[in-house]
C-alpha cells in the first residue's frame, strides 16, 4: 500500500507544466480501434487510467509502442474480436467508450459493465438508447453489454439529458455510419471537442462539436494520423485552486485559458489574482479569501470535476458558502475526511453543502474516496497545520501524472512512503 505524507503550511510558488488531458485520452484511445493505420498520440499523460487502457488494447491484439513518456504508436490493425474482458472492464468506467469504438468498426461489440469512481448511479441507457438510434440492437446478459447490427445508418440522436459519455459513444459510433447523423442536446466539454478534432484528422466528417448540436457524416476509411492531446483542465484548475489555498504564486503553463474561464471566474470572485497569458495563466493569494456560492453545470459552467477542491477552498473563505453539486449523486462523501481536518461542513439532501470558514485545516490521517476528492485532500493537506497522511492514492494517480512531484517542485513537503502489507494486516 502507498500513500501520501503531507507537512502543511508551505506557499506553493514557482512554475507548474500540466499534462495531456485525461478525459480526452479516454476518449480517444478507444477511437483509435476506428483507424486502418497507425496513430500517434503526443502529450499522453503517464496516468494509471492510460496504462489500464492500453493494457486492454494490447490484450484485444493491438501493437502499442511509447515513442517516448508522452508520445505513443498505437495500431489496431490486429484486433480481430470485438470484446473487453469484464476484469478489464471493471477498473474504469470509461471502457464503455470501446462500445461505440468497436460497434463503428465491427457492427458489433461486446464490453463489461463499467467500474470507476464510485460516486452514485452512472446509467448508460443513453448510450444504448443512441445507438438503438442509428440501427443497432443490446442485449445484457451475465454483465456484459452486446450491441450488434449488419449496417449502422445515420439518424436523429436527440438526448433527454446532457451526456459527455454518451455523446462520445455516439459520436464513435456515427463516424463510419451510412448517411448523417445529427446530435442533439450534445455535451460541450472540452475534450469532446478535442476527440472531434482527432477523428477528423483520420478523416472523419464531425461538425458542431462544442456545441449543443453535433453533425456527423459517415464515412468508409478513417486512416491512422498524428494528434496532440490537449492540457487538462481539470489538473490545470487543481493546481490553481492549491496555489489560491496555501497562499501561494503558481504560474500553471501549457493550458489553454478558454477553457478554464470557469474557475478563473470563481477564483476572482473569492479575491484571487488570475492573470491570462497565451498558453499560461498565474494564480496569487493577495488578501483575506471572500465567501461565494457555486453550482456545478454542464460545460461552459463550472465542472463537476472541481467541484471537491473547490469545498477546500471555499472552507478557508470568511463567511458561509454555499456548494450545489448538479451533475452526479453521492459527490460529497469526501466531506467526512475535511471534517477530519477541521472543516465546518454539512450536506443537505446529498446535493447541497453548507461551508461556513475556518482559520485552518489541521493535519490527519483521510483517504481518497474518489479522483478528485483525493485530490482536494491533498490541497487541505498542503494547508493544513500538521501532519496529513492519505491513503487510498490509486484513486489521485488515476488522473494526476507526478503529483508529488509536480508539487514539491512548487515548494511543498510532501513524499509517498510504501507500506508493507504486515504491517496494515497488523494495524487491522
Amino acid at each position: 500500500m502507498e500513500k501520501y505524507i503531507i507537512h502543511g503550511g508551505h506557499p506553493l510558488k514557482g512554475e507548474v507544466v500540466i499534462s495531456g488531458a485525461k478525459n480526452a485520452i479516454a476518449a480517444i484511445l478507444p477511437a483509435t480501434v476506428l483507424a486502418d493505420g497507425p496513430c500517434i498520440l503526443e502529450n499522453v499523460p503517464n496516468i494509471s487510467d492510460v496504462h489500464i487502457f492500453t493494457e486492454i488494447l494490447k490484450d484485444m491484439g493491438a501493437d502499442i509502442q511509447f515513442i517516448n513518456k508522452s508520445t505513443l504508436k498505437i495500431d489496431t490493425s490486429g484486433i480481430k474480436v470485438p470484446e473487453v474482458p469484464y476484469e478489464q472492464a471493471k477498473k474504469m468506467r470509461a471502457s464503455y467508450y470501446f462500445l461505440g469504438a468497436l460497434l463503428g468498426k465491427f457492427n458489433c461489440a461486446r464490453v463489461a459493465l463499467p467500474g470507476g469512481c464510485d460516486f452514485g448511479v452512472r446509467p448508460i441507457d443513453l448510450h444504448l438508447k443512441g445507438f438503438q438510434s442509428l440501427g443497432a440492437e443490446y442485449t445484457l446478459e451475465y454483465g456484459m453489454i452486446n450491441v450488434k447490427t449488419e449496417q449502422l445508418r445515420g439518424n436523429e440522436v436527440c438526448f433527454d439529458g446532457v451526456s459527455v459519455g454518451a455523446t462520445i459513444n455516439v459520436m464513435l459510433a456515427a463516424v463510419k455510419a451510412k448517411g448523417t447523423t445529427v446530435i442533439e442536446n450534445a455535451a460541450k466539454e472540452p475534450h469532446i471537442v478535442d476527440l472531434a478534432n482527432f477523428l477528423n484528422s483520420m478523416g472523419a466528417n464531425i461538425m458542431g462539436a462544442g456545441t449543443d448540436m453535433i453533425r456527423i457524416k459517415g464515412v468508409d476509411i478513417l486512416h491512422g494520423t498524428e494528434y496532440a492531446v490537449i492540457p487538462d483542465q481539470i489538473e490545470a484548475g487543481t493546481y490553481m485552486v492549491a496555489a489560491a489555498a496555501t497562499k501561494g504564486d503558481v504560474l500553471v503553463k501549457n493550458v489553454i485559458p478558454k477553457h478554464l474561464e470557469s474557475i478563473t471566474s470563481k477564483l476572482i470572485k473569492m479575491g484571487v489574482e488570475v492573470t491570462e497569458y497565451d498558453d499560461s495563466v498565474r494564480v496569487k493569494y493577495v488578501g483575506k479569501l471572500e465567501r461565494i456560492n457555486v453550482k456545478t453545470r454542464p460545460h461552459p459552467g463550472f465542472p463537476t470535476d472541481m467541484q471537491p477542491q473547490m469545498a477546500v477552498l471555499l472552507c478557508l473563505a470568511e463567511g458561509t458558502s454555499v456548494l450545489t453539486e448538479d451533475v452526479w449523486d453521492s459527490r460529497f462523501r469526501y466531506l467526512d475526511e475535511l471534517r477530519r481536518m477541521g472543516a465546518d461542513v454539512s450536506s443537505v439532501d446529498g446535493h447541497v453543502a453548507i461551508i461556513e470558514g475556518i482559520k485552518s485545516f489541521t493535519g490527519a490521517p483521510v483517504k481518497a474516496v474518489d479522483l478528485r476528492a483525493g485530490a482536494a485532500v491533498v490541497i487541505a493537506g498542503l494547508c493544513a497545520q500538521g501532519t496529513t497522511e492519505v491513503e487510498n492514492i490509486y484513486h489521485i494517480e488515476r488522473g494526476y501524472e507526478n503529483i508529488e512531484e509536480k508539487l514539491r517542485g512548487l515548494g511543498a513537503d510532501i513524499k509517498k512512503v510504501v507500506i508493507p502489507d504486515k504491517v496494515m494486516q497488523t494495524a487491522i
